[in-house]
C-alpha cells in the first residue's frame, strides 16, 4: 500500500509550497496531505484557509462549490463557507492556523498537531522557510535605515530556529526548507547565517538514532536529482530550469532522515527543458489600460496621455540608431488611436481556455471557472505613463529593459540621484519572449519593476498576471486588499516548482509501506 505523508507547512504564506505538495497524485493516490499550515499575516491566512477548504471540498465532492465559482467570477459576495460545507470548513480551520511562530501559543498548537500527525499518517514531511526579510540583501539595506535597528536583535534572523525545533520534535521523514539567496551571505555577529543554519541542521542527529542527510536539487540533461552539496551555492534552485516563466533563484535545502536516505542518490525526475516566457502565460489575458492616479481617470483621458507620450517620444527619437524606436512609437500611436484598451478590469475567459495541450497551461487554466479573477489594473501617475511606454517599446525593439541612462532627459523623474546609478533599474519592463525577473513582494509598491511588455497597455502587471508568472492556478484566489494580494503573490513559492520538488522527494523516499514507532521514526517493512 502506498505511503501517505502528513505535511507540516511552516511560514506558509498563501500556501504555494503546500499547494505543490498537496496537488501531487500518482496512480490515483495523493501521497502528501497537509496536516497543519501556519501563517501569522491575516490576509495570507485567509487565503490559506480558503484554499484548504476548497481542497477538502473537492476531495469530498469531486468539484469546486458553485458558491466559490460565483464568488471567484465576481457574481456574488463571499459566502459563509461553513454554510456551504460545515465539515470541509472545520477541516480547513483545523489545518490553517493563524499563529506567530516562536511564541508559546504557536509551539503548543504545533506540538498538538504533531501528535495527531504521528497517529494519522505513515510518516511526516516538514516544508517552508523562515521569512526572508532579514536575510535578503534588499531587506538588510532597508532595515539599516530604521532608527535604532540592530541586526543582531532582529528576531527574524532566528526564526529558523523554530523550524529546527519542530524538526527535532517531529523527526519527519524529510524536510524542504526554502529561502532567498541573500541568506548565503547574511551575517549576524560576524557569523554567516547559513553557517549557523547548517550547524543546527547537522545537530539534529544528536541524541537520536538517525540524523538527516542534506541534499541539493540539481538539474542536468533534462533531469532533476538530489545530490550532496560541495558548496553553499549548490543549494540554489533556478526556477526556469523547471519550466517556469520566471528567473527565480532561491535556496532550497532537502533533508532526508538517514534511515530513509538509501534511495536518495538514485532519485530523479524528468523536467522540461523548454524555456518558458512571459508571453506563454499572460498573452491571452484581456488587454487593459492602467488608471491615472491623480486627476481625471477615464478612457479618454488615459488615451490622451498615451498619445501625447507616443508623439513626444517619436519626435525626439531621431537618427539612424533610433529609427526602429521612432517607428515603434508611431505604431503605438496609430494603434491607440484605432483600438485602445478602454477598461481597467476584465474577466472574460479566452475562447480556447482550458483546452491547451501545454503542461504549464493545463496546470494554470481550470475549466470549471467562469471568469478570470483579480485581473484589474492600478493607477499610475500620468508622468509615469510615458516612462512605462518608453520601457515597453525599448524592450520590444532592443530586446532588453532600458537602464536610467537610456531614458530621454524629458522623461527623467524629478530626483537628483536619477543619473547616479542608484536608480539604474527603477523602471523595468518584463520582456515578452523571456522568463520574467523574480516576482517579489515589491510589486505591491508601485509596479515600476514589473511593467507589462505590451506598449499599448502602458501599465504594470495585475495580480493575476503576477500570479501566473508564479504559476498559481487561476482558481487560486488571494484574499485581502490588492496590496495584500500582491504581497502574498510575491512572497510565495511557485506551486508548479513545488509540485516537481514533491515528485522528486517522493522518488527519493521510494515506494514503500511504513509504520511509526513511539518516537515517530519510520520502520521500513
Amino acid at each position: 500500500m502506498p505511503s501517505t505523508f502528513g505535511i507540516v507547512d511552516l511560514f506558509a504564506g498563501p500556501g504555494g509550497l503546500g499547494e505543490g505538495f498537496a496537488s501531487l497524485v500518482q496512480d490515483g493516490h495523493a501521497p502528501f496531505r497537509i496536516g497543519i499550515s501556519v501563517e501569522k499575516e491575516a490576509s495570507a491566512h485567509r487565503t490559506l484557509t480558503l484554499r484548504a477548504f476548497l481542497r477538502e471540498y473537492r476531495g469530498r465532492h469531486g468539484v469546486l462549490p458553485k458558491e466559490f465559482i460565483d464568488f471567484h467570477a465576481g457574481l456574488a459576495s463571499e459566502p459563509d463557507w461553513s454554510a456551504v460545507d460545515a465539515e470541509a470548513w472545520q477541516h480547513a480551520t483545523d489545518e490553517a492556523r493563524a499563529l506567530e511562530l516562536g511564541t508559546g501559543a504557536a509551539a503548543t498548537a504545533i506540538d498538538g498537531a504533531i501528535a495527531m500527525l504521528k497517529a494519522k499518517y505513515d510518516d511526516t514531511i516538514v516544508i517552508g522557510g523562515p521569512p526572508c526579510q532579514a536575510y535578503s540583501l534588499v531587506g538588510r539595506v532597508r532595515s539599516r535605515g530604521k532608527v535604532g535597528y540592530v541586526p543582531e536583535e532582529d528576531a527574524r534572523h532566528y526564526l529558523f530556529r523554530e523550524y529546527i525545533r519542530v524538526l527535532d520534535k517531529l523527526r519527519p521523514a524529510a524536510f524542504v526548507m526554502e529561502n532567498v539567496k541573500g541568506m548565503l551571505s547574511s551575517t549576524v555577529e560576524s557569523r554567516l547565517v547559513f553557517e549557523m543554519l547548517m550547524e543546527d541542521l547537522s545537530s539534529l542527529g544528536t541524541g537520536h538514532a538517525h540524523h538527516y542527510e542534506l541534499r541539493a536539487v540539481r538539474v542536468e540533461d533534462g533531469k532533476a536529482s538530489l545530490q550532496e552539496a560541495a558548496q553553499p551555492s549548490d543549494f540554489i534552485v533556478r526556477a526556469e530550469a523547471f519550466g517556469l516563466p520566471q528567473r527565480r533563484h532561491r535556496v532550497i535545502i532537502v533533508g532526508i532522515r538517514s534511515d530513509l536516505a538509501g534511495r536518495a542518490a538514485d532519485a530523479e525526475i524528468a523536467v522540461s527543458g523548454m524555456a518558458r516566457t512571459v508571453r506563454d502565460v499572460i498573452e491571452t489575458m484581456p488587454a487593459l489600460r492602467s488608471g491615472i492616479s491623480r486627476g481625471r481617470d477615464d478612457a479618454a483621458a488615459w488615451r490622451g496621455e498615451v498619445l501625447d507620450a507616443a508623439k513626444l517620444l517619436a519626435g525626439i527619437s531621431k537618427g539612424k540608431e533610433k529609427h526602429a524606436l521612432r517607428e515603434a512609437f508611431l505604431t503605438v500611436s496609430e494603434r491607440v488611436k484605432e483600438d485602445p484598451p478602454i477598461v481597467r478590469a476584465a474577466s472574460r475567459l479566452p475562447d480556447d481556455y482550458g483546452n491547451s495541450n501545454d503542461e504549464l497551461l493545463q496546470w494554470i487554466e481550470r475549466p470549471e471557472l467562469r471568469a478570470i479573477a483579480q485581473h484589474e489594473t492600478r493607477g499610475h501617475m500620468a508622468s509615469d505613463l510615458g516612462r512605462y511606454l518608453f520601457a515597453a517599446v525599448f524592450g520590444t525593439v532592443r530586446g532588453y529593459s532600458p537602464k536610467a541612462a537610456d531614458f530621454p532627459l524629458v522623461l527623467s523623474p524629478d530626483h537628483r540621484n536619477w543619473h547616479s546609478g542608484v536608480f539604474n533599474d527603477r523602471f523595468r519592463v518584463q520582456l515578452a519572449d523571456e522568463a520574467s525577473t523574480t516576482v517579489t513582494s515589491h510589486i505591491s509598491k508601485d509596479g515600476h519593476y514589473f511593467i507589462h511588455p505590451d506598449p499599448i497597455q502602458c501599465r504594470s502587471l495585475t495580480v493575476r498576471e503576477a500570479a501566473r508568472l508564479q504559476t498559481f492556478p487561476d482558481d487560486y484566489l488571494f484574499l485581502g486588499n490588492r496590496t495584500q494580494q500582491y504581497v502574498q503573490v510575491g512572497n510565495a513559492v511557485p506551486p508548479f516548482l513545488a509540485r516537481q520538488i514533491s515528485r522528486l522527494l517522493l522518488s527519493a523516499l521510494g515506494s514503500r509501506s511504513v509504520g511509526a514507532d513511539q518516537r515517530g521514526l519510520s520502520i521500513v517493512n
